[in-house]
């Protein structure tokens, strides 16, 4: 293709993007008070689209509240409550919401994660234990505190082998790191497993058949073009179909 046409093909985009770029501006909506609106023989009325947001009805609440009520399909402690819901309360027990969404090979995940992190916990939460028991029992006990160190006469197997106190408090603040940490890594291995379940739950009756199809196919897309206007620019569409 020579300039001209190049020239002569920009200019057309130009005055097209122009006029549409106007009406895009303004955005207009359908009317939903008008009793014919669904009707192609009727010319459409329209309103400005400031005036889409409207203040909620109670009928609107009512029909939120029945739309809830209909997916409120399960039963737990005698409440009707949706499927995610039972999963989520039921996961609070580690494992359990797994067994309702029928889950079983994330049981094995799941202890494993929080066994994990938790032993880890209670190693760090002893180690600490033994080092401020020993540094407290070495500021009360002047016979303790006369004794040279490493004392035999300390609890803990680490704490007696240490060689000055400075040692042990600073075993008070390396355990106390360790133990605050993994206090959130347990926490946090916690509340994905109920995470997880909640998530199973959603997507329990989510159709992953052979009766869906994803397509893409090349397009063109309005962009922002000069002066206001708009322009066309090369894309890829992409689409879900239902056979």
């Amino acid at each position: 293709m020579n300039k001209p046409l190049l020239r002569l093909a920009a200019l057309l985009l130009l005055v097209l993007g122009a006029l549409l770029g106007p009406r895009a501006a303004r955005a207009q909506v359908y009317d939903p008070a008008n009793p014919n609106a669904n009707n192609p023989a009727v010319p459409k009325t329209i309103r400005p689209d400031t005036a889409r947001v409207r203040k909620t009805t109670l009928a609107d609440k009512r029909k939120k509240h029945a739309e809830d009520s209909v997916r409120r399909t399960e039963m737990l402690f005698g409440f009707r409550v949706t499927r995610p819901a039972k999963a989520g309360y039921l996961a609070l027990v580690p494992g359990l919401g797994q067994v309702y969404n029928r889950k079983w090979w994330k049981l094995p995940i799941v202890y494993g994660g929080i066994g994990t992190v938790a032993y880890i916990l209670s190693y760090e939460q002893r180690a600490l234990n033994e080092y401020t028991n020993a540094s407290n029992l070495i500021s009360t006990d002047p016979t303790v505190a006369a004794m040279p160190l490493p004392n035999a006469n300390l609890p803990g197997d680490r704490v007696s082998k240490e060689r000055t106190v400075a040692g042990i408090q600073n075993g008070i603040i390396f355990y106390r790191h360790y133990r605050d940490g993994f206090i959130l890594y347990t926490a946090l291995a916690y509340g994905v497993t109920i995470i997880d379940a909640i998530v199973d739950a959603h997507l329990y009756s989510f159709d992953v058949s052979d009766d869906l199809s994803f397509r893409w196919q090349p397009t063109l897309l309005p962009v922002p073009g000069p002066v206001g206007g708009l322009a066309l620019a090369p894309g890829v569409a992409v689409g879900l179909h239902f056979k």
